[in-house]
């Protein structure tokens, strides 16, 4: 299908007649056409023609910055520094990283949606175009213009990065033949590689949208003098959202009968290689690593042993309870804020209050193992998949790096006391029952996405249908019921936390309560008023806050926004507007045929205790990790479960914490 979008046709319906503002539909219009065929010229008649006459500098009164980050950018173009376009791009390249800021900044400034929307079509044609779909994604999230804005899922944006080579070929010969094809993908690998077992969960396209929105929402550039708010808890959710990844692969491999995964030695070989079978869309195959790669320095990067000098500030940090700043003043850390500063020097963020002395472990390390194929530059390969946030959960490397910082955060929250049975009450409030109903059991199904985006073509030429499936972990629907009794003689408002870890380890033994908490995934977090007296509570699998609904393919979200402006509608797309969260299909673990025992455990807490906002009640979705760099809940990450239990008795006896110990059924 031939797509050039004749825009005049539809201006009636682009602007809301009782306010004047550009219709959300409208909005919605010129991001998908942003994004369409993003290495190809617009194929949209407006945006092309605002591309072509659009004059960045010519009103900087329609800045917040009086048209600085323009002028700059403009600069930088018209003098030749800026990166080629048809080249690769990394966030973690500084220079690259640099020139996509300063796009971001243009359009984060922009007043309104016309200079926004002018901005983006202008340098859609003349600035690198990973810089510019990384610009315009963080834009997007983070600006005021766009707030009911869905972002096309990113691999059918960038197909190159999440699907493998073989099919990316089999699309350029069906649109080189004019045949459409549809292509199945395999996972990395063969079934020789145990790691094959669990390539589903690495690999998965939703994980990996998951895993690069985060570092989209919260990014570690972000400067709160620069871009006027503050993202709260920024270090915590850093190492919270990597928590329960680890976690999870874990459970993972309990059912696919693996060992957890091991932490990274710095002075201990890779073990585990990795072939990527993917390419870049200019630049070539993604670097592979061979088995027991021992670490390399890498040139210009880093060298081992200054990761290793990090390290031990960092656990110096831990063992004195405090963290040095850069000014020489210290900053506690012995109390349930201390996660957040860790977090922030750990990835490390803008927010590090001393990045020249503790370094930055995270971001480093990335490189580090990115680069291993080709340490010293060689053979002038492109980045490895471990630089690129879209794709790293692709390596198991990646699991066992995060291990072993999640190693060093444990060290920290087992520093700290733990609660005491008054702190953990929650007076007058009793679970007297707790179960599920529905069929604990997961499968795998297959998955089809597009790759019309792949292929080059032409203005002129005809699209056909070009796709790929592949399978993916899903699980059947169930439900939470919990029976609770109110002693109060009034209403009360309770935060409902339930988690759930395996009943046992890899070796068959039980884990004790202390254990088991710390490798708790969490399953669900609401806020629900109890009446007096009992309250039936049925919570549904499909409305976990911990989880969102896949992103509707770019052609869904082209139909509806084309027939809402044709038609005049509102447009309404509202359940997609955040994709921060795990996908819906994986809340939980594969389990196995014989039914892998789970521990599933609630606790009703004191939520007007807990609220940081109000209306807690009634605005739960998208609030996992804070929605717009706000978090509503005041406790910790994983509370009650994020301190170290030494007496599991406590939470035995308390009236509000119930566990059960179910059966997650996997069907082949």
């Amino acid at each position: 299908m031939k797509v050039l979008v004749l825009c005049a046709l539809l201006a009636a319906a682009a602007v809301d007649s009782s306010s004047g503002d550009v219709s959300t539909a409208q909005k919605q219009h010129d991001i998908n056409f942003l994004l369409f065929k993003v290495y190809e010229v617009h194929r949209d008649a407006n945006l092309k023609q605002l591309g072509e006459t659009f004059n960045p500098e010519a009103d900087t009164s329609h800045y917040t910055d009086d048209g600085a980050a323009a002028h700059k950018l403009v600069k930088e173009l018209k003098d030749g520094r800026l990166l080629e376009q048809k080249h690769w791009f990394s966030l973690f390249n500084n220079r690259q990283r640099a020139e996509a800021l300063l796009l971001y900044d243009v359009l984060e400034h922009s007043k309104d949606w016309k200079t926004f929307v002018g901005n983006a079509a202008y340098f859609r044609d003349h600035v690198n175009e990973g810089e510019f779909v990384y610009a315009l994604y963080a834009a997007v999230i983070h600006s005021s213009l766009t707030e009911d804005i869905v972002l096309p899922p990113l691999y059918e944006v960038t197909p190159h990065l999440f699907t493998n080579g073989e099919v990316i070929e089999k699309a350029y010969r069906a649109k080189m033949t004019q045949t459409p094809g549809k292509f199945k993908s395999d996972f990395t690998g063969s079934k020789s590689n145990p790691e094959q077992r669990v390539a589903y969960f690495g690999e998965d396209i939703g994980m990996n949208t998951h895993h690069v929105t985060w570092h989209l929402e919260f990014p570690f550039w972000w400067d709160d003098a620069h871009e006027g708010h503050h993202l709260d808890r920024k270090g915590e959710n850093f190492f919270w959202v990597h928590h329960q990844l680890t976690v999870r692969f874990d459970a993972e491999r309990l059912s696919n009968l693996l060992n957890p995964v091991d932490e990274l030695y710095w002075d201990k070989p890779i073990t585990e290689g990795f072939a990527p079978h993917t390419t870049y869309k200019y630049g070539g195959y993604f670097p592979s690593r061979p088995d027991n790669k021992e670490f390399s320095d890498v040139e210009g990067v880093a060298h081992i042993r200054d990761l290793v000098i990090y390290e031990n500030r960092i656990r110096d940090a831990i063992a004195h309870g405090y963290v040095t700043a850069k000014d020489g003043s210290t900053i506690d850390i012995m109390n349930s804020h201390g996660i957040d500063v860790l977090g922030d020097i750990i990835e490390s963020s803008t927010y590090s209050p001393n990045a020249g002395y503790y370094g930055s472990l995270h971001n480093t390390a990335h490189i580090v193992l990115g680069r291993q194929g080709d340490p010293q530059g060689k053979y002038d390969l492109p980045p490895g998949v471990l630089e690129h946030f879209e794709t790293s959960t692709r390596d198991p490397a990646f699991f066992r790096l995060h291990k072993y910082m999640d190693n060093i955060f444990r060290e920290h929250r087992d520093s700290l006391p733990p609660y005491t049975k008054e702190e953990l009450l929650f007076p007058g409030v009793e679970i007297e029952n707790f179960c599920t109903s529905g069929l604990l059991q997961t499968y795998f199904e297959d998955f089809e996405y597009s790759l019309i985006n792949a292929v080059d073509d032409t203005a002129d030429t005809e699209d056909v249908e070009i796709s790929t499936y592949i399978p993916r972990l899903n699980h059947e629907d169930f439900t939470f019921n919990i029976d609770i009794d109110n002693h109060n003689d009034h209403e009360v408002l309770t935060t409902v936390r339930i988690f759930g870890w395996p009943h046992k380890d890899n070796n068959g033994l039980q884990y004790s309560f202390n254990d088991g908490r710390w490798n708790a995934i969490e399953l669900d977090k609401f806020w629900i008023k109890l009446k007096p007296g009992e309250n039936k509570i049925h919570r549904k699998s499909r409305d976990s806050s911990v989880t969102v609904p896949d992103i509707p393919e770019f052609h869904y979200l082209m139909d509806r926004t084309e027939e809402a402006l044709s038609n005049g509608r509102k447009l309404d797309l509202h359940e997609y507007v955040s994709a921060l969260g795990l996908p819906n299909r994986f809340l939980l673990p594969k389990g196995n045929n014989q039914g892998l025992k789970f521990k599933v455990v609630v606790a009703l807490t004191d939520g007007e205790a807990d609220a940081a906002v109000d209306d807690l009640h009634t605005n739960t979705k998208f609030n996992h990790y804070g929605y717009r760099g706000v978090y509503p809940d005041k406790r910790p990450h994983g509370y009650p479960l994020d301190r170290r239990v030494d007496d599991e008795r406590i939470f035995h006896r308390l009236p509000n914490f119930k566990e059960i110990v179910v059966k997650l059924f996997h069907r082949d």
